[in-house]
């Protein structure tokens, strides 16, 4: 056998088992993958599937498949405990907080980036040091205040609390600190202000970071549940997490009526979900650069 022979089948077996090595990852990957997502997905079906079924079938664990009650469950949910109101009153919330959170971030990063004013390294950590103090740690302090301005029980009580966000901020002050600063210069040689400037580069330059961020927000606003239940007194201006535990509580002979939570429970999922599905781009970006 030639040297040249010799080299060009070791150079072929070093290639096929390279190949080989290559597709065993690749199976493994997948694999992983299956598993994962049928993980995922199996409550979620069940929680479909249960949506639709009577009690009877519900307590028959032999039972798998759609029921028997069909849309039914959905109608009483919606109709007897009012949900489409609670899903009115969440979508309110969620949107006016992510749009909130979004746009005072937005202007708070534009300031501590582009701006030079004195304490500026303070006035950021003490953004940060917020963090430290989530809401339920001044839920009585934000209740009184939400009282002596005459909120309580409002859309207003719901929102202000949530609409400063130090993540944002900080998340904000990271992209625009990655924006050249010849465009910066350029952009104040011709005269242009900070709004002008946030708006027509800014805001264009950032439409990712901007959605991912409201997704963000908005899920977050929409899965509220112990801020609601203290501010919101009246059923008609309650959240669908706090009327979901309420529905925890509907019997019939005696038993949880399961197959009305679990479409209680379909509903309250679907908004999140559809916007989720909408945007997931936007928000897998901006997942990258945090991680970056």
């Amino acid at each position: 056998m030639s040297v040249a022979n010799y080299l060009e089948k070791t150079q072929l077996r070093a290639t096929v088992e390279r190949y080989v090595r290559l597709v065993r990852r690749e199976w493994k990957l997948h694999a992983q993958l299956i598993v994962t997502l049928f993980v995922l997905l199996v409550p979620l079906v069940l929680v479909l599937l249960m949506s639709t079924q009577s009690k009877a079938e519900i307590l028959d664990f032999t039972y798998i498949g759609l029921g028997s009650d069909g849309l039914d469950n959905y109608r009483v949910v919606l109709e007897r405990y009012g949900f489409l109101n609670y899903l009115k009153n969440s979508f309110v919330m969620a949107s006016l907080i992510a749009v909130g959170k979004v746009g005072i971030s937005m202007l708070a990063a534009l300031a501590i980036v582009f701006f030079d004013f004195r304490f500026k390294r303070l006035l950021f950590l003490f953004i940060l040091l917020t963090l430290t103090l989530p809401v339920p740690v001044r839920i009585v302090p934000l209740f009184e205040i939400m009282v002596d301005m005459g909120w309580n029980d409002t859309m207003y009580a719901l929102v202000l609390p949530y609409l400063a966000s130090a993540t944002s901020v900080l998340l904000l002050r990271q992209h625009f600190l990655s924006i050249s600063e010849s465009l910066v210069e350029t952009a104040r040689l011709n005269g242009v202000g900070p709004l002008k400037f946030l708006v027509y580069v800014l805001i264009p330059m950032s439409k990712s970071m901007i959605i991912g961020l409201f997704v963000i927000a908005f899920i977050w606003g929409w899965n509220q549940y112990l801020w609601p239940l203290v501010a919101i007194q009246s059923s008609s201006q309650q959240v669908v997490q706090v009327g979901l535990a309420e529905l925890q509580g509907a019997t019939g002979g005696g038993q949880t009526l399961w197959g009305l939570i679990m479409a209680g429970t379909v509903l309250a999922l679907l908004p999140p979900l559809i916007i989720l599905i909408l945007a997931n781009r936007p928000l897998l970006e901006t997942f990258n650069v945090q991680m970056k």
